[in-house]
């Protein structure tokens, strides 16, 4: 599959900033690494049916490139405005820190993803994105991803539909308030019954 991508910058040098507009694609380069300055970008791949299977959710701090993974397709999607700074792989010395980090977020995914009911995956879901980007504001931790109904139905593996209905009785439970732009507002001291 074609990764296809806007760069708002055209410049290609070692450790420049680069900017990427909302929905463009990060390029494939094998050689260098992305190291995420502002905005937020997801990873994933896809099955031979045209599924997609979420691979990770990344901010500012994290690095992602196609150099860490071996699936083919390999896909990183910028959900935000996004600039990044190119590292060049041989140069980079966080390797080991960085593999790391894509290791412990596939599990906690994984285990996120192992729950049967889509209503206890979707919360737990809203925690991690709360404790890992989240914010505090006066009424929880907002999440300010623009994560649409079908991202997140494509991370847990279940359909918009779905998502959009739990998500609404989720504010009717006032565990959550959804704000424009697909931002959400986790009430965390109201969750505590999907911990159990």
């Amino acid at each position: 599959m074609v990764s296809l991508y806007t760069s708002l910058s055209s410049s290609n040098s070692n450790n420049t900033k680069q900017h990427f507009a909302r929905r463009s694609f990060l390029p494939e380069h094998h050689k260098d690494l992305w190291k995420i300055e502002t905005g937020f970008v997801r990873t994933f791949s896809y099955l031979e049916d045209g599924t997609t299977v979420a691979l990770g959710l990344w901010g500012p701090g994290d690095v992602v490139g196609k150099s860490l993974s071996k699936l083919e397709p390999y896909q990183m999607e910028c959900l935000t405005k996004v600039e990044v700074t190119v590292l060049p792989l041989e140069e980079w010395t966080e390797l080991t820190e960085t593999l790391l980090a894509h290791i412990q977020q596939a599990q906690e995914l994984m285990i996120i993803r192992s729950h049967k009911k889509v209503d206890t995956m979707l919360i737990k879901l809203l925690a991690w994105l709360s404790k890992k980007f989240g914010s505090e504001v006066e009424k929880g931790r907002l999440i300010d991803m623009r994560l649409t109904h079908e991202d997140l139905a494509e991370m847990l593996g279940s359909t918009r539909v779905t998502i959009t209905r739990v998500l609404g009785q989720f504010e009717q439970e006032g565990l959550i308030d959804r704000l424009s732009l697909h931002r959400i507002v986790l009430r965390e001291e109201e969750i505590w019954y999907y911990e159990i």
